[in-house]
């Protein structure tokens, strides 16, 4: 049974993996369990009514649970109601693979690829910087995800927004030739690095929760003191330093979202613009892939609550 294959009105009985967990209390003032099921076709919101026992501790995320469920609607989505719960056993013989959303590319292979563009790098002080943060990070790079939920929130996934982001950006380079593509190398691939402090994940790629600092801080600023800590140690500009700053601190463009300037610079206005189209492609295909065509999906949350068209002539990855 696949997420995207549940019908309303059906009663089913499936494993999933548990994406998210949080206790919340009812109108009647009993506790219950919101889940946000996963497996490789997609995600549903789960609903344990009647929580009982340490329910702290049960199901927490990177679980695979066993679930008997009925199939419901709640505001246009498709919602499980849990009638019994369940770890997954040995005896099961789960494959895990059917639960983990990957990117589509080997993570060796996307690393390989950074390193590709870091070494048509020119400047040797920008290289060092990128390397010298690259090198810390390598092994949580190798399966975390670029975000809790939206876009790339898969194992890999920050491998994969990098990369995309990569080969976009030097396209645009060969265009607006006033842009210094070492610059636009170095942000790309620092812009989101901190998330990896920001967030808890596993090596599922499932992200447990925020930490303490990406909740304080979040990883903009995270990113920005890293950068000034790491140029400092290597002796790199000052100015060079800061610049990159810039182009993290401003990279999402607007106070509500988390950044206090907007860029100042041309490669930081790329910089946004490249986050924000590979943001937005993958949400767009990742809603409309298994959308029949010349027809309309519900209204999507993270594309603020538009209907995205399948099109006959479009194509999916």
């Amino acid at each position: 049974m696949f997420i995207k294959d549940l019908k309303i009105g059906e009663e089913v009985t499936g494993f999933f993996l548990v994406k998210a967990k949080n206790v919340k209390t009812s109108s009647a003032n009993k506790p219950y369990i919101d889940f946000t099921f996963q497996d490789i076709t997609g995600e549903v919101n789960a609903k344990l009514w009647d929580a009982k026992g340490d329910i702290e501790t049960l199901y927490n995320p990177g679980t695979v649970v066993k679930v008997q469920a009925s199939v419901t609607q709640w505001q246009q989505s498709v919602q499980l109601k849990i009638i019994k719960i369940r770890a997954a056993e040995p005896a099961d013989n789960v494959d895990y693979d059917l639960f983990i959303p990957t990117a589509p590319i080997d993570a060796e292979t996307m690393l390989n690829e950074i390193l590709f563009f870091i070494d048509k790098m020119e400047n040797e002080a920008l290289k060092k910087l990128v390397l010298a943060v690259l090198d810390i990070y390598k092994p949580k790079l190798m399966f975390y995800p670029a975000a809790k939920s939206n876009h790339h929130a898969i194992k890999s996934g920050l491998l994969y927004h990098i990369i995309r982001m990569l080969r976009s950006g030097d396209a645009l380079c060969e265009v607006y030739k006033n842009v210094n593509r070492d610059l636009v190398f170095a942000g790309v691939i620092l812009h989101d690095m901190e998330k990896i402090n920001e967030m808890s994940a596993t090596e599922a790629g499932v992200v447990e929760d925020y930490t303490m600092e990406g909740q304080l801080l979040g990883h903009i600023i995270m990113g920005i003191k890293k950068i000034d800590q790491i140029g400092r140690e290597l002796g790199i500009d000052p100015e060079l330093s800061l610049l990159v700053q810039h182009m993290i601190l401003s990279h999402h463009y607007e106070p509500e979202f988390g950044s206090p300037k907007k860029p100042m610079i041309p490669e930081g206005e790329m910089l946004h613009y490249l986050d924000m189209l590979d943001a937005r492609m993958y949400d767009m295909n990742k809603v409309l892939k298994d959308q029949p065509e010349e027809t309309f999906t519900d209204p999507v949350f993270v594309l603020d609550r538009r209907r995205m068209y399948k099109s006959k002539y479009g194509q999916s990855e």
